[in-house]
């Protein structure tokens, strides 16, 4: 029977968009300026289409415009590179989002890094993440955003506490271990390689799985009272399931987020919130409180 704390990612999700529909609110009644999100979405990709979907109806919600640009599975490098260029030279827009994965025959890293880093609220351009290693502000990346968020929901203060995040993509497991680390955590970077993955994972008072394999975490890789971010989703069968083994982990954990309904809901959560964060930046106006 699980004992850990089911940390309710839908729940603090849910209560940070009411924030940002404040922040929203307040930035047209007093600026007159009404946040823009443009999402650029390339192909016939399921998922993807969802995705944007959720993201178009999530940034209405909250008050903001939402643009849409579709373009065909078949479409040319220089036709994305000449949308996300207006895009950049568009006022009204705030927030310039290409959704992932594109086509094989378009150079993600290049398109990504043609938008402006003032709108890049996926905080994945050069700028940002040079930013984000130095310790200045920028854009920070969403998924990893919404993990901070979530472990300081149980551990206010994480300083001195042990943080061991496996993966290492430059989607969530590097931003992610950088913003622990300006937490004052002491991070490891597990990943395949990594000798001893159980014993590494049994040192952490932070545990952090971003490594898209199904229950590779087992329950005794979970050190007695550690707080577990899973930010896997894999399907098996017709199930969503983490990284993590969700029955075997919550037996020794004292906080777990549940696949579906942890992190998931706080990416989107975190890109409004740095939809705003840009148009407020932007137009040299202070941060909101959010």
């Amino acid at each position: 029977m699980a004992t850990a704390d089911i940390i309710d990612g839908k729940a603090i999700a849910e209560a940070l968009r009411a924030r940002i529909g404040g922040a929203t609110a307040e930035l047209a009644s007093r600026h007159r300026v009404v946040p823009g999100l443009a999402v650029v979405l390339v192909g016939d990709d399921p998922a993807s289409h969802v995705y944007v979907r959720n993201k178009g109806i999530a940034t209405k919600k909250a008050g903001m415009r939402s643009i849409e640009h579709r373009l065909a599975a078949d479409a040319r490098e220089a036709e994305i590179v000449a949308l996300v260029r207006r895009l950049n030279a568009d006022d009204a827009v705030d927030g310039v989002l290409v959704q992932m994965p594109l086509p094989p025959q378009i150079d993600a890293h290049r398109v990504i890094n043609e938008i402006d880093p003032a709108k890049d609220v996926d905080g994945l351009t050069e700028a940002n993440a040079g930013r984000l290693l130095l310790g200045v502000k920028g854009l920070e990346p969403c998924t990893p955003q919404g993990s901070v968020i979530l472990i300081k929901t149980i551990e206010k203060k994480l300083a001195g506490l042990h943080a061991v995040v496996i993966g290492r993509s430059i989607l969530v497991g590097k931003p992610l271990s950088l913003m622990l680390l300006a937490e004052n955590c002491t991070v490891t970077m597990a990943h395949s390689r990594t000798r001893d993955l159980a014993e590494t994972c049994r040192s952490a008072d932070i545990l952090c799985a971003a490594v898209g394999k199904a229950a590779l975490i087992k329950g005794d890789f979970v050190k007695s009272g550690a707080i577990v971010i899973d930010v896997g989703i894999n399907r098996v069968g017709e199930r969503l399931i983490g990284d993590v083994d969700f029955a075997g982990a919550a037996q020794r954990a004292r906080a777990i987020t549940p696949v579906p309904g942890g992190v998931g809901p706080m990416t989107i959560a975190c890109l409004l919130k740095n939809t705003v964060l840009a148009a407020a930046r932007r137009r040299g106006l202070p941060d909101p409180e959010i």
